[in-house]
């Protein structure tokens, strides 16, 4: 194997960091699990408080809090990647109409970015003026440089929104499970609602610099304290009824 072969067999492939996909079906499932944990939770502590162990009304809590949440989320996610998607190929035409306008200065103002990273000034103008031979490529160059992204890099809002409602549901049904099964205790939901804190938070850390039992312990300890603060809450609010 020669020295060339060598490197090529050695490079190492990245993963895809600019996709629409990634952040909100991590964010989406951690909140489906956080939220509707803590929401049952807070159903149950206000039941007992009163005095009445209503598993239709936590049942009925969790579902409606699966649905209402991953329909905002969905919501949520499509306005906001929409919302940016629309404001980047705004500032791409603007720059479109720049190059075609004052493309002299726009050969010079892409040879001054290569410039600045060390490249001479001859060599510097020479790919510029070469590259804006090509439309899109150069304009891809000016608007990568100049504000991170392309046309074709730009994140779906329809992929953000469909995996934000599923990411969501998935969390959000976990504290369900039991019941589903006909285990009514709520400390059935409490265990395996732990226990998929832990796991969830150890998967983060297959796309993180993160260990596994640190991201797990991490998420463990976030979503306890958020479903223990519930529990108070609704055991307050439910002793002064």
């Amino acid at each position: 194997m020669s020295k060339g072969e060598k490197y090529l067999s050695e490079e190492v492939i990245h993963r895809n960091v600019n996709g629409g996909w990634l952040r909100p079906a991590v964010f989406g499932a951690m909140d489906g699990l956080v939220s509707n944990f803590a929401l049952m939770i807070g159903v149950a502590g206000g039941s007992q408080a009163l005095g009445v162990e209503n598993t239709s009304a936590i049942v009925v809590a969790g579902f409606a809090g699966l649905l209402a949440g991953a329909f905002s989320m969905a919501a949520g996610e499509y306005t906001s990647v929409k919302s940016q998607a629309e404001l980047a190929l705004a500032e791409i035409e603007l720059e479109r109409s720049e190059i075609k306008n004052n493309l002299d200065h726009e050969i010079r103002e892409l040879a001054e970015v290569w410039m600045k990273r060390g490249v001479t000034e001859t060599v510097a103008l020479q790919f510029s003026k070469e590259l804006s031979k090509n439309e899109q490529a150069f304009l891809d160059a000016h608007t990568s440089v100049e504000f991170g992204v392309t046309a074709d890099d730009l994140p779906s809002a329809n992929v953000a929104a469909i995996s934000s409602f599923i990411a969501f549901g998935a969390g959000a049904l976990v504290p369900l499970v039991p019941y589903m099964f006909g285990l009514t205790d709520i400390v059935f939901s409490m265990v395996i609602s732990l226990l998929g804190l832990f796991l969830a938070g150890a998967l983060v850390s297959l796309v993180t610099t993160r260990s596994w039992w640190y991201s797990g312990i991490r998420q463990l300890l976030l979503g306890s304290g958020a479903a223990a603060i519930t529990w108070f809450l609704g055991s307050t609010i439910g002793a002064a009824l």
